[in-house]
């Protein structure tokens, strides 16, 4: 009868990574078409049979909003074609930097989000490096939230073994937002801390007033979940090499790189870059110092832990 076999589909935001995944899993993408109506309607449709299988849908939410809906349309559809388990593989969850009400007659767009998932049918939720931790409670389903450190911290290890072989790398943390994830990153690599203090005028917009912590003569990593139009991760670059740092290395889980994003990270004072594939970052060109690691085998694991029933915060481990 098919009874919980796992099949894995891609949506359109990344299907690159969804190919890898399913290559880590041990199986070929399912069989799915999507495709356009002449005003920009989207259509789906899963071209097998999905009753009483186990599904994995893989699918971001970065720009543009279309990948939403998308995602949607998919869970709607593999309800109605009696899937037993509706998983959704989410490598990047959008809309997560408004997760809270911090100012009359604004929404809660995270927890909107998570409602239309919910609402149309998904039975559990994973997801890498959400912005805030607090929206795993916005859901009555179960979330999973993976640690972009399992993908990126084997590489930065190794990066910084040969970069010196002295103890002088310091983690800075561009904003207080990041406080609990560069502390992390610095209790596993072995590395001081530092914290700039940065006020925000606006949307994508701040001013840096101070730093907290001693950068000269160090290393440093810039450590953040996500960087979207870099204009945050360059200021505290900047600073960082002002401040006497010796190389100034970015590491962060999501690449939304919007805007000036690409210029501003090409600018010499930052001299590499680390990023997981959570989105899709193939039309990234001539920016040789950036590094993109993959994120399949952290994903495909979590999905074979789910799928044969298995623990998933076993993963975790190396980082709690």
């Amino acid at each position: 009868m098919g009874k919980y076999v796992k099949k894995i589909f891609a949506g359109s935001s990344n299907p690159v990574l969804a190919k890898k995944i399913a290559q880590e899993c041990g199986v070929s993408l399912g069989q799915l078409s999507i495709e356009r109506f002449s005003d920009g309607e989207i259509w789906v449709k899963f071209e097998e049979n999905l009753r009483g299988n186990d599904i994995y849908l893989v699918q971001s939410t970065n720009a543009p909003a279309e990948n939403v809906l998308e995602l949607a349309l998919l869970i709607d559809a593999a309800k109605r074609a009696s899937a037993q388990r509706i998983n959704v593989i989410m490598p990047y969850f959008g809309y997560s930097r408004q997760d809270r009400k911090d100012e009359p007659r604004v929404p809660i767009s995270a927890k909107v989000m998570m409602d239309i998932f919910i609402k149309a049918g998904a039975d559990r939720i994973v997801t890498m490096d959400l912005h805030s931790t607090q929206i795993q409670g916005f859901s009555s389903k179960p979330i999973d939230n993976i640690y972009g450190s399992l993908v990126l911290m084997p590489e930065l290890e190794k990066y910084c073994k040969k970069l010196s072989s002295e103890k002088n790398f310091t983690v800075l943390i561009p904003d207080m937002g990041s406080s609990k994830l560069g502390q992390s990153y610095a209790k596993m690599l072995g590395m001081s801390f530092a914290l700039v203090d940065k006020r925000r005028n606006g949307h994508n917009q701040s001013e840096i007033v101070s730093v907290v912590g001693e950068l000269d003569r160090q290393h440093v990593l810039i450590v953040d979940d996500m960087i979207d139009t870099a204009g945050t991760i360059l200021n505290a670059a900047k600073v960082a090499k002002e401040k006497g740092a010796l190389s100034v290395t970015v590491a962060a889980t999501h690449g939304i790189l919007s805007g000036e994003a690409i210029e501003r990270l090409s600018d010499d004072t930052i001299d590499s870059i680390f990023l997981t594939d959570t989105t899709n970052t193939a039309e990234i060109k001539n920016l040789s110092k950036l590094k993109i690691i993959s994120s399949a085998k952290i994903f495909a694991e979590t999905i074979n832990r789910i799928h044969n029933g298995e623990s998933v915060s076993q993963l975790f481990r190396k980082v709690i």
